[in-house]
């Protein structure tokens, strides 16, 4: 493990596995390194890129300086390109596909190319939910009540009530309760769960948007923002749920980024 000195001075802890052009891999809600599909899917990949695993701010060995911001994420991510020579292809999953779509916009030539998988864009017809959500969730961090916020996240995702029972009980649920203020920052970064225009305008890099095509609203989300994006392309897999295989989608990330060197 390495750490790297973001802007606002917090550290980011990182590793890199293979060789060639780099890649890092942006995780969403709750996940980190070693916790979360990023580092089965570095092992499928490192044959043809550097892969960089990292842990988001307030995750795993990296920092949380306060306060939270979607522009210190995109510092971090610049922070991790500097690292790695400069320039990097992004993959983002789920929520973290909305801090690749930002640091996309931000960074612009730094970022090469992206991938993204079923970031969670709900539409107009779910901006009520998402909102009352956003109410929820801020109040039981408020409240310091970590644990309900995690259960919270998880019936919101779907998990069955008595899965989550079992995970309250289990040893590992402290460091489920350690990172649930993260929730917030993922929650932030999509917003209203509408497609950002204003962002996504500024986003020009080869884009691929990819849905597992078990999910329909995931694959129409992945579809708009594909249009959505001046050089956007879409693609579904049509047999996988969220939880994607990481021997699924690594192929699919080496054609698009290999039909895209150094872009």
């Amino acid at each position: 493990m390495a750490t790297v000195h973001s802007a606002d001075g917090t550290d980011i802890a990182f590793e890199t596995q293979g060789s060639g052009p780099a890649l890092i891999l942006v995780d969403g809600a709750m996940c980190f390194r070693d916790s979360g599909p990023m580092r089965p899917l570095a092992e499928q990949l490192s044959s043809d890129f550097t892969v960089v695993l990292y842990d988001r701010r307030g995750r795993g060995a990296s920092g949380n300086t306060l306060p939270w911001s979607a522009e210190r994420e995109v510092e971090d991510l610049a922070a991790l390109i500097d690292a790695v020579g400069g320039s990097a292809c992004l993959y983002g999953m789920s929520s973290g596909g909305a801090l690749v779509l930002n640091t996309a916009a931000q960074l612009r030539s730094r970022v090469t190319a992206l991938v993204l998988f079923e970031p969670p864009y709900t539409g107009p017809d779910g901006r009520d939910d998402a909102l009352a959500y956003t109410a929820e969730l801020g109040g039981l961090l408020a409240e310091g009540r970590r644990g309900d916020a995690a259960e919270l996240f998880m019936r919101r995702v779907g998990v069955p009530a008595e899965a989550i029972a079992g995970m309250r009980q289990s040893p590992w649920w402290a460091a489920t309760e350690a990172i649930a203020p993260t929730l917030a920052y993922d929650d932030a970064l999509m917003g209203d769960g509408t497609l950002p225009g204003d962002l996504l305008d500024r986003v020009s890099q080869p884009a691929l948007v990819v849905d597992g095509g078990q999910v329909p609203f995931m694959s129409a989300a992945a579809q708009q923002l594909a249009a959505a994006l001046s050089a956007g392309q879409h693609r579904s897999l049509g047999n996988q749920g969220h939880d994607v295989a990481p021997e699924v989608i690594a192929p699919v990330i080496r054609e698009f980024l290999g039909a895209h060197p150094g872009a």
